[in-house]
């Protein structure tokens, strides 16, 4: 007999049924004698099915499931062809479901080589900087010849065995009688440019193909703010960048690579999602243009999981009308639209009700931050989304914002009545008890960013709302008491689309130095897990086909190094996705290979994230020589304290925006 998922139980879910023990009290079989593709036991199987929580083995036929139960019912459906699979130990989930990510820019991230020092990485001279290169330029060649670009994020002079900066010469190829004077970056490559990013950002390194895309030759003058080394008695750059001349010259590179560029980033950052065991992926705030690069990819059969496109509301609300769907094309489909109705807590742009903490900058006294969007056309674009069914994510950091999102919400519910909306909140960091009320009132679904208290939640104790306040950031405890859902989300490239690192911090909360920021907010395994695999499934309108392990829904599933709920809470983070299969298919497997392919892209501690600072300073630069006042004349002091302020995606997307439309060109 097939158990179904109540609709009640879906939306409230109990964390107390996890234990609800195998014999007898589930099976679900297809009604069907067909042999199965494909049977997995051998390990805790958790089906995230309230009525049916633990199972022994699951079986798929054709990409969607036909049996979850006891080894012994599911075994009948084996036959000479299936392959059964042993799990090993092994803990089998529903595939991830991404909630809110940036897939694109992602992609960039997903493209860089990993510098670091050990025991973070490999570097430990100019010569093994030189063989990691090339060691990653092998395991990407087919993304390096679409995009035309080698980034290296981590290196640092101090631990290099020669105390210095790689120059152009280190990475230039040598060839010939030209190679016959280099000494070292040319060496990997004169013809692709390469960037690389010291591990400060604040100087990095570019290869003479590079530096020509940059524009940086003997007669450029050191721009305001940075300095371009020259080679020793002679104007000519050497290839090592300084400040500003750094960033300004690696977002030109970024920039060059072009629309086919800009595709192959869209394709390593699903692949990159895949890694950490989502199934489905999303680009959580795209332009038109980027929405028809995702679109060309999955054309060209690039994507083996599934992207939920959310175009920028401000942008072409055509567009998003003529192209909303509810079904995938390739693989891919417009999801809806999003609105950013302000900042960065952590930057202080987050639009707040009452006065930050302790703000790093010239702030004047009681700064709020500030809105992006007028409350005026907040309203008149949410009213626009009831009236035409789409699907909202608005990002809503601070409580002025969320006051804002409210009011609008309020007037489009008078106006247009309720319905089946699923209006979603994103980030709501500072969120006042009242406000939680309201939004469950409202009926919408607050996908928060627990993973915050481990990134920034010293940052936010200290600095931005204070110890009193930091303790609700994300207040899924509150949501959980009230009986709403909520989604979990990583914001990438903000962090790193690291499920586990998701998963742990809505469990833990444990930041940075180890204090547990609000443990009246935290949450059981399960219902973490819920937020990150049938809740947002709910969110995406898909939870028929996704989120839990059932008989009828798709095959998207993920096999982890251990089972989260029978481990130490605090060792959550270190658990690995082993293989992430959709639709019956293994898009990622941890193999030897794969793991060292990981070694090479990714930091092994992403607390030292070289990636998310550069992204951090180049924001700081894009704000700084945008503002009113020329860089030359601002305070040094206060671009190093907008350069330390940690920035989310809603801070540098406007950055990226350019970076990408420059591209596309």
């Amino acid at each position: 007999m097939t158990v179904l998922l109540s609709r009640r139980a879906l939306l409230l879910g109990s964390a107390a049924l996890f234990a609800v023990p195998v014999a007898g009290a589930h099976r679900a079989l297809a009604q069907t004698v067909a042999p199965a593709d494909r049977i997995w036991s051998g390990g805790p199987i958790l089906t995230l099915n309230d009525a049916a929580m633990r199972a022994e083995a699951v079986a798929e036929r054709g990409g969607r499931i036909v049996a979850v139960g006891s080894s012994a019912d599911v075994m009948r459906l084996r036959g000479p062809q299936t392959q059964v699979i042993d799990l090993a130990g092994r803990a089998m989930i529903p595939g991830f479901i991404d909630p809110h990510g940036h897939i694109v820019m992602g992609g960039l991230q997903a493209l860089s080589a990993n510098l670091l020092a050990p025991p973070d990485g490999d570097v430990t001279d100019i010569a093994s900087l030189q063989k990691v290169l090339r060691e990653w330029i092998a395991a990407n060649q087919d993304a390096v010849r679409r995009a035309n670009l080698i980034v290296g994020f981590g290196y640092d002079n101090s631990q290099l065995k020669e105390l210095r900066h790689p120059t152009r010469d280190d990475l230039d190829e040598r060839g010939g009688a030209l190679g016959a004077v280099l000494d070292d970056l040319d060496q990997v490559s004169r013809d692709i440019p390469i960037v690389l990013i010291h591990q400060s950002c604040h100087l990095g390194a570019l290869n003479s193909k590079a530096l020509e895309i940059a524009g940086f030759t003997a007669s450029t003058p050191d721009p305001a703010g940075g300095v371009i080394r020259r080679k020793p008695g002679s104007r000519e750059p050497d290839g090592v960048l300084e400040e500003t001349a750094l960033i300004a010259g690696a977002l030109k590179v970024v920039a060059s690579v072009g629309a086919a560029g800009i595709r192959s980033f869209a394709k390593s950052g699903a692949e990159l999602w895949a890694r950490f065991g989502y199934t489905t992926a999303q680009e959580g705030r795209a332009t038109p243009q980027i929405a028809e690069v995702i679109k060309a990819v999955a054309a060209e059969g690039g994507f083996k999981n599934d992207i939920a496109v959310f175009v920028d509301v401000q942008s072409d609300r055509d567009y998003i009308i003529k192209n909303l769907s509810r079904t995938y094309t390739n693989r891919a489909r417009l999801a809806g639209g999003k609105l950013s109705t302000d900042g960065s807590p952590q930057g202080f742009t987050a639009f707040r009700d009452r006065p930050y903490y302790a703000p790093v900058g010239d702030y004047p006294p009681g700064y709020l931050g500030y809105p992006t969007v007028k409350l005026e056309e907040v309203i008149r674009l949410v009213d626009w989304s009831f009236q035409n069914n789409v699907p909202l994510l608005n990002h809503c950091n601070g409580e002025g914002a969320s006051d804002y999102y409210i009011t609008a919400l309020k007037e489009a519910v008078k106006k247009h009545g309720r319905a089946n909306r699923r209006a979603v909140l994103i980030h709501g960091q500072f969120l006042r008890e009242d406000q939680v009320d309201a939004y469950k009132d409202l009926d919408v679904i607050p996908s928060l960013f627990p993973m915050h208290t481990f990134y920034w939640g010293d940052w936010h104790r200290d600095q931005t709302v204070g110890p009193q306040l930091a303790e609700n950031i994300s207040p899924t405890g509150w949501v959980r008491q009230r009986g709403m859902i909520f989604t979990s989300h990583h914001d990438a490239p903000v962090a790193l689309p690291d499920s586990m690192r998701v998963l742990d911090a809505t469990v833990t909360r444990r930041t940075r130095t180890g204090d547990i920021l609000g443990p009246n907010q935290r949450v059981d395994v399960i219902t973490a897990l819920k937020a990150m695999t049938i809740w947002p499934a709910y969110q995406h309108f898909e939870e028929s086909e996704k989120g839990t392990i059932e008989v009828g829904k798709l095959a998207d599933l993920v096999i982890l190094s251990a089972d989260p709920t029978a481990v130490n809470p605090d060792t959550i983070d270190q658990i690995k996705v082993t293989e992430t299969i959709k639709e019956g298919v293994t898009i990622f497997a941890l193999t030897a290979a794969e793991q060292r392919r990981g070694d090479l892209m990714l930091p092994r501690d992403d607390r030292d994230n070289t990636f998310r600072r550069f992204i951090n300073h180049a924001s700081a630069y894009r704000d700084v020589v945008r503002s009113k006042s020329p860089f030359a004349k601002m305070s040094p002091g206060l671009y190093k304290a907008i350069a330390a302020a940690p920035h989310d995606h809603n801070c540098i997307s406007r950055l990226l925006d350019e970076v990408v439309a420059e591209a596309l060109l």
